[in-house]
């Protein structure tokens, strides 16, 4: 996906306790229930998500998954002879604090694994800092292409960061999923808008190849600024081209009310956003006439999966204070491809600094049946799994209309 301090003040010592956690002040004391004995060694499996702010939600989400994985792998003594530690760090969902974060996870030597990011645009930031520690990175919901094959990723693929991986299939494949399922609607001209982020941009340029190669027409393509609240200029610019939907490149925080400045601005057709939209809160600040809007997500709805199932269920009777949301369940078989790896490089590890490549090269052999599906990853880093689905907001609610393998 994606682009962007208070302390969470709790009624009781255990609320508080989660929350300080979730500003990553006691990171340290998290996923260590159960399993550990007072002679183990220890290793942290990091956190870089935003923990504050706008994208909160889903940050927290992503944290309180990878409790949950290392937590179990505590309980269960996955890795004899060691306890597992989580370290939260708040990116705020922006590149430098993202990078200050990485740059404190790599000087610590327990950890051997990071989870994050969730903004791509913050990925380019850190993946360079892990790299040079050798500190495998796991990202949830980065889906930009580039950051696993490069800058010309389309005609000249090439891994520039060894240590990353994703569970989530990219923006080459949502774009394009996108494009396909509105022609199959018989919606044959689009507008498009995006944020000028990593995120939105490369969302937006991938849907217009394959919009356009099947037929379609852009009649229209502008932009906004990452931090406007008004999208006059944006609406009038597409609204004279009379499109059938706006395609928009970009997150909820904004999605949310160009959606409900459009259809007051009297541009009655469905906005479609990839996973960046996808989330209660988009609903929330586009009101009623949301009913109809679009958004693609990665893999297939979590409660529609017996293995998701589970893994909710789990979740809910840990009873974090925040839910798993859009990036959690990938973010729990992130987590769970580090651990399958410290199975077998921190078996006869010395410490866990020492461990730090054996856990890279452990990591992309890992093969196994996780909550999101078959977690396995190509020469590349990236995902095997290529599923997705589309949503559509009816009664106030995302409902899934359309999973599908792309191909």
């Amino acid at each position: 996906m994606l682009q962007r301090s208070v302390v969470r003040v709790g009624v009781t010592i255990l609320a508080s306790s989660l929350a300080l956690s979730a500003c990553g002040s006691r990171g340290g004391d998290t996923g260590t229930s159960g399993g550990g004995g007072s002679s183990d060694k220890t290793a942290t499996i990091g956190v870089i998500a935003p923990l504050t702010g706008d994208l909160s939600a889903l940050g927290l989400g992503i944290q309180h998954s990878v409790e949950l994985a290392v937590k179990q792998a505590n309980d269960s003594k996955a890795i004899p002879g060691w306890t597992l530690k989580v370290d939260p760090k708040d990116d705020e969902g922006k590149p430098e604090p993202g990078k200050n974060a990485a740059t404190a996870l790599s000087g610590d030597d327990s950890v051997v694994g990071v989870v994050g990011t969730l903004n791509s645009s913050v990925a380019q930031n850190v993946q360079p800092v892990l790299s040079s520690a050798n500190i495998v990175q796991v990202s949830p919901a980065n889906t930009n292409p580039s950051l696993t094959r490069g800058a010309d990723f389309t005609n000249a693929p090439k891994r520039a960061y060894p240590s990353y991986f994703r569970t989530c299939t990219t923006d080459d494949v949502q774009g394009p999923f996108a494009a396909q399922y509105l022609l199959s609607k018989g919606i044959k001209k689009v507008a498009t808008i995006h944020d000028k982020k990593t995120y939105g941009q490369g969302l937006v340029a991938a849907f217009s190849k394959e919009f356009t190669a099947k037929g379609g027409t852009i009649s229209a393509a502008t932009t906004i600024n990452p931090d406007d609240a008004n999208f006059q200029t944006a609406i009038t610019a597409v609204k004279g081209s009379s499109p059938a939907a706006v395609y928009y490149g970009g997150e909820f925080p904004q999605a949310g009310p160009l959606s409900q400045q459009m259809k007051s601005a009297g541009l009655n057709v469905p906005l479609m956003g990839g996973d960046g939209i996808f989330d209660d809160k988009f609903i929330a600040l586009a009101g009623k006439t949301s009913t109809g809007d679009l958004a693609t997500s990665v893999g297939a709805p979590t409660a529609s999966l017996d293995k998701g199932k589970t893994f909710l269920a789990a979740y809910k009777a840990a009873a974090y204070p925040d839910a798993s949301g859009a990036y959690g369940a990938y973010a729990y078989d992130a987590a769970n491809a580090i651990i399958e790896g410290l199975k077998t490089s921190l078996k006869d590890a010395p410490d866990a600094k020492s461990a730090r490549q054996a856990t890279v090269d452990a990591v992309g052999k890992v093969n196994f049946e996780g909550v999101t599906g078959t977690v396995a990853f190509d020469q590349y880093g990236d995902s095997k799994t290529r599923v997705l689905t589309v949503y559509e907001v009816k009664d106030g609610k995302w409902a899934p209309v359309k999973t599908d393998e792309f191909k």
